[in-house]
């Protein structure tokens, strides 16, 4: 069942398809000289059409049509009319038609469809019924001035009367200049004599009951509506008025001659409807992401303090600094060029022929025919990012450097300076250091645009982008060869140490890298992903902010490392968390999640100026899951400190210490209800998997006291006896012949299968392979396993996660089920983008890739499949 929203889109996308957007952009593209379209007006389209709401509203007569007149002769433009009803059918916007004419002639003239709002009598009648609403005393001033008009100007050659609503009327376009002026000036009179507005609208005298209200109209549209901004085009007085109440990011356009406190002229209806044909492409490409590139495809560079991703054309799509979870300098992967990006692509245009990692490495390589692009982020001091990008082929290349600091939202200007350009107005210092290279620099008047064309069969180009950095040194790209290389050994040599299974090793290899570089060296927390807000459904609204350290993620993803033989990344973590401990009121007090600083998170807020990848909005910075209750959190860090031990052979104190804390929290609050692994944002319930995680943490404790001679705490055994009882009997379904999600609930939760994977009941009962079984019937559709399929509170559809899927062949494993554990476990290989990465879940109706990218878990559970299913090599 499509939501609210995906249903809106999905009605979009029929409604735009049953329209000639063809016959648009070829009028987008056709010649328009001398029309009003200037680069000026162009650059502020683009602002004003991304903004969250639109509302675009115009006179009728002389501006959606070619002049005011007999009904029959002012049919609008056809380009206009489409135009306009193709705007009025994307999401968040709105468009209206405020006009003199009377809302029933307006109606059947416009022949506009119901979704463009029409408003008739200068504003004044919204709504069919306003007719009947006049009084006696209305129809007797009208009927006066009426007849004094046929008695003096309706013998008047082209001139044609008519009865409105609240006016009566007189059309003088037929006429001669001298008629016309000649009856402007006598129905002034009689509008005078009668107490009665005079209002000249093009070629129309109104002598009305009531003032242009045009403006008030207006103003009640963009309230109604909540538009965040409005366009209003006209070309009479009265429009003028409504002109007058524009601000902020307001756009107003005069069509034809006449003064106006519009800030552009266009020359006619025509040049109109080739501005609203305009601004529906622009708005269309920014609330639909145009050209989305697939999540998978993307990949991303690290230095174990700071990542980027790049899309398969080697241009640098997201990038934030000095932290993870700071305001982005590239993001063109949530909101396209205007976003922010840093593109090389030969001048020459051609196809892309491959893009890859440099073997055991996180440095891309981008090649085309003529031209290679080499791209890598280099070892820096905390708090300085330095990305290095080298050009190199026979042919030639096109550079733009489009940085846009805070998510696009804080303005700058740049210098050249010798062979540097430096961004102007930024917090931190943003120097681009490109030797050889000569910049052109633009701007629209907040953001400052750096393009250069260079010819490679001179030498490599390298350009290196410092952020942070207040005492940059001069450029070096002789040197740059021996700084890769220095990069490049010293990621073989953490390779070289891994333990690497005979299954799939080369897309180990490469999941280890991938969470390796989501371990943040300088603090030892763990990302769960680079990224923020890639959409778990594509046009939908969850989309979340990953660029955290979960307790429970973190744990995982170095527990996945230690199992291939790096243990460095586990003990920086355990650092991490021991930090955090010394300034928390206790350990049952953890949050779920925290910065890589160890701060807790600011509050979850929106980019409203940001589209989504792929028109999925809202763009979300923070995570409100911060402030939940989540008391599965102490079973991994639990689990960790038992395999770091297991694995050394020893037990530090430290560590032993954050194991008696995590047990204390666990005796403290095990009891309680939470919000569960899957953070639902509803009323706290008992979840099966986390009263798994409670028995997991007392479990690992004493077995890791028995292995290392630690004294463990007397109420251990018994409390984790007492959870493991609860759980079996409180987790269990009749109904769905399954343990499930929580305590009295029929519903399945991927989560559960861990009742069986942690040790807690033996593989071999009836019990859990009732839940295997539930599990795949109900959550696995084909290659990919949903987390669940109950209401979570939340809108919108999501995918499977893989995670989930990991977890299921894991469980294919105990239960004896090896030939369809490498099915699908063969599946999910299929799945890996082209680089070898792993968004967060897969979309088996559209095989659409969805979630934050890469994504630890993805990656860790990937590598847990592949040492598990290496001990079954001979059975597959």
């Amino acid at each position: 069942m499509p939501t609210p929203l995906n249903q809106t889109v999905a009605d979009t996308a029929l409604l735009t398809k049953s329209l000639p957007l063809g016959l648009l952009r070829a009028f987008v593209q056709s010649d328009a000289a001398d029309d009003g379209l200037t680069p000026t007006l162009l650059a502020e389209l683009k602002v004003l059409a991304r903004v969250p709401g639109l509302l675009v509203a115009c006179n009728y007569g002389g501006t959606l049509c070619d002049a005011e007149g007999i009904s029959t002769e002012t049919l609008p433009l056809g380009s206009a009319a489409i135009a306009l009803r193709a705007l009025a059918a994307l999401p968040n916007t709105h468009a209206a038609v405020i006009s003199g004419r009377s809302l029933r002639d307006l109606a059947a003239v416009s022949r506009l469809p119901a979704e463009v709002h029409l408003i008739g009598s200068h504003g004044a009648e919204a709504d069919m019924g306003f007719a009947h609403t006049q009084s006696l005393a209305t129809e007797a001033a009208l009927q006066r001035a009426s007849t004094a008009l046929s008695e003096a100007v309706g013998f008047q050659k082209g001139i044609w009367i008519e009865r409105k609503p609240v006016a009566v009327s007189v059309h003088t376009r037929p006429a001669s200049p001298d008629v016309v002026q000649a009856v402007t000036d006598t129905a002034r009179e009689i509008a005078r004599a009668h107490g009665l507005f005079f209002i000249v609208d093009g070629s129309v005298l109104d002598l009305s009951v009531v003032e242009p209200s045009k403006a008030p109209a207006l103003e009640s549209l963009r309230s109604r509506l909540g538009a965040s901004a409005a366009m209003y085009a006209g070309d009479a007085y009265s429009d003028e008025l409504a002109m007058a109440t524009l601000r902020g990011p307001d756009m107003g356009l005069r069509v034809g001659p006449g003064k106006t406190a519009a800030g552009h002229r266009l020359r006619d209806p025509e040049s109109f409807a080739r501005v609203l044909a305009i601004l529906f492409e622009l708005r269309r490409a920014w609330l639909f992401g145009e050209d989305a590139v697939g999540l998978e495809r993307h990949s991303m560079i690290g230095n174990g303090s700071s990542t980027a991703l790049v899309t398969p054309d080697a241009k640098i799509c997201w990038m934030s600094h000095p932290l993870p979870d700071s305001g982005s300098l590239f993001a063109h992967i949530l909101g396209g060029d205007a976003a922010g990006h840093f593109s090389v692509e030969p001048v020459k245009a051609s196809q892309v022929l491959g893009q890859r990692y440099v073997d055991s490495t996180m440095i891309v390589e981008t090649r085309w025919a003529d031209v290679t692009v080499t791209d890598y982020l280099e070892p820096a001091p905390d708090g300085i990012t330095s990305l290095v990008r080298v050009l190199s082929g026979t042919g030639a290349a096109k550079i733009v450097f489009a940085p846009r600091p805070d998510y696009a939202n804080a303005p700058f200007s740049m210098e050249a300076r010798g062979d540097e350009i430096h961004v102007v107005g930024t917090s931190d210092p943003i120097i681009l250091l490109s030797p050889g290279v000569t910049f052109a620099i633009t701007s629209d008047g907040r953001h400052a645009t750096a393009t250069a064309s260079v010819n490679l069969q001179d030498g490599p180009i390298v350009l290196n982008m410092r952020c942070g950095d207040t005492e940059p040194q001069p450029a070096d790209p002789g040197g740059e060869t021996q700084r890769r290389a220095g990069v490049a050994h010293h990621s073989r040599r953490w390779v070289q140490d891994l333990e690497l299974p005979s299954v799939k090793p080369s897309l180990v290899r490469r999941s280890a890298l991938v969470l390796r570089a989501l371990v943040h060296a300088p603090t030892g927390a763990v990302l769960a992903a680079p990224t923020t807000s890639l959409p778990e459904g594509i046009g939908g609204t969850r989309n979340w902010d990953y660029r955290y350290c979960w307790l429970r993620d973190g744990s995982m993803t170095v527990n996945a490392l230690v199992d291939l033989g790096s243990t460095a990344e586990a003990a920086g973590f355990l650092d991490w968390l021991g930090r955090i401990l010394e300034n928390a009121p206790g350990p049952e007090w953890l949050h779920p999640l925290y910065s890589v600083t160890g701060a807790p998170l600011s509050t979850e807020a929106v980019i409203d100026s940001l589209p989504g990848y792929a028109g999925s909005r809202p763009v979300r910075i923070g995570n409100a899951a911060d402030h939940q209750v989540q008391l599965d959190v102490f079973g991994p860090v639990a689990d960790l400190i038992h395999a770091l031990s297991e694995r050394e052979g020893a037990l530090a104190d430290d560590h032993w210490e954050l194991m008696v804390q995590m047990a204390a929290a666990v005796l403290a609050r095990w009891h309680e209800a939470d919000h569960g692994i899957w953070e639902a944002r509803r009323a706290p319930r008992h979840h099966v998997y986390t009263k798994v995680m409670c028995w997991v943490t007392l479990d690992r404790a004493l077995r890791t006291a028995a292995r290392h001679g630690r004294a463990p705490e007397p109420s251990w055994a018994p409390t984790a006896s007492l959870i493991r009882d609860e759980v079996l009997r409180e987790g269990w379904d009749d109904s769905a012949q399954s343990y499930t999600v929580a305590y009295d609930s029929p519903d399945l939760d991927a989560a559960v299968l861990h009742i069986g994977l942690s040790g807690l009941l033996d593989v071999n009962d009836q019990r859990f392979l009732d839940t295997v079984t539930a599990v795949e019937r109900e959550l696995r559709v084909g290659p990919t396993v949903f987390r669940y399929r109950y209401d979570d509170g939340l809108p919108g559809l999501e995918g499977g996660f893989h995670i989930c899927t990991t977890w299921l062949i894991e469980a294919y494993v105990a239960v004896g089920r090896i030939e369809e554990a490498w099915d699908l476990f063969d599946q999910l290989v299929n799945l890996f983008g082209p680089t070898g990465l792993l968004p967060e879940e897969y979309d088996p109706g559209t095989e659409t890739h969805l979630g934050n990218h890469p994504q630890a878990y993805s990656h860790l559970g990937f590598i847990r499949c592949a040492r598990i299913l290496d001990g079954h090599q001979g059975k597959k």
